[in-house]
């Protein structure tokens, strides 16, 4: 059983060895952010049921039972960017990467199925908000997968913050240099790669313009992170965010073109 981070909505940022968070929060009326501040709490514990046998490009059931801080199964949650659970899973080695969204089955208990495409250690990081609560809760999970492991590459910041993925070419770049412990805006900018043309009809994704995500190499720090304006259409999608440490990590964006859910990932350094 594990104690998890209470993190406000918009942003999480969680030390998943340790408790301890920073949070962007919202001014839903105009869609605009605000100063950050620290936020921490013990809300929430979880129980995780898996096999005891989970093999690569199987289908595997997942179990999560959410609990208050008396361990007694939490009633209900809220709907947050159209989801009541946001479930993150990524290799050890940041090589894989997926944003999935278990089913809610009543008294604290979600489950879904997936599967994994390799051998090795993963981290799955659930995060949601109970009724009532302020603030989102994180819980995460360590499983491993049977198999003959493949020796992974060290993750390195990319050279060129400019790739082509799906036939979409996106930048990444930031008001200067990423820092830690600062306000830092991060925009991601898509043009279609065949015509050049700067991308003008992005549609909505879980109820927003776009979701990025940030973990450290370490896979000790998780950030979720949410656009500036929840509305837009592109060419450029803008985030503030907010490192908590120095360190390299990859920043995965997500958006919707053309009906298709694109993710892009980025290797940076912050200083």
């Amino acid at each position: 059983m594990k104690k998890i981070c209470i993190i406000p909505f918009l942003i999480s940022v969680l030390l998943l060895s340790a408790c301890g968070a920073v949070n962007v929060p919202m001014n839903t009326n105009k869609h605009q952010m605000m100063n950050m501040k620290p936020v921490s709490g013990k809300e929430t514990n979880s129980e995780w049921t898996t096999p005891k046998t989970i093999n690569a490009k199987q289908p595997v059931t997942i179990s999560i039972l959410i609990m208050d801080k008396n361990n007694k199964p939490v009633k209900d949650f809220e709907t947050v960017s159209t989801k009541k659970m946001h479930l993150v899973l990524v290799s050890k080695d940041l090589s894989y990467f997926a944003h999935i969204h278990p089913i809610f089955e009543g008294n604290g208990l979600f489950k879904i199925t997936t599967q994994f495409p390799k051998a090795g250690d993963y981290k799955l990081i659930a995060e949601m908000t109970p009724v009532g609560a302020g603030d989102y809760s994180i819980e995460n999970h360590w499983l491993t997968v049977e198999g003959s492991v493949t020796p992974s590459e060290p993750i390195k910041p990319d050279a060129n913050l400019t790739k082509v993925i799906d036939g979409t070419k996106v930048s990444l770049s930031f008001d200067g240099k990423p820092k830690s412990k600062k306000n830092i805006d991060m925009t991601f900018k898509l043009i279609d790669a065949k015509t050049d043309k700067p991308i003008t009809n992005l549609k909505p994704y879980l109820g927003t313009v776009g979701h990025a995500v940030a973990i450290d190499k370490d896979v000790t720090q998780f950030m979720h992170i949410h656009p500036m304006y929840v509305t837009g259409k592109g060419p450029k999608v803008t985030f503030m965010t907010y490192f908590p440490a120095k360190g390299v990590y990859k920043v995965w964006g997500q958006f919707n073109v053309n009906g298709q859910i694109l993710t892009a990932p980025f290797v940076i350094n912050v200083e």
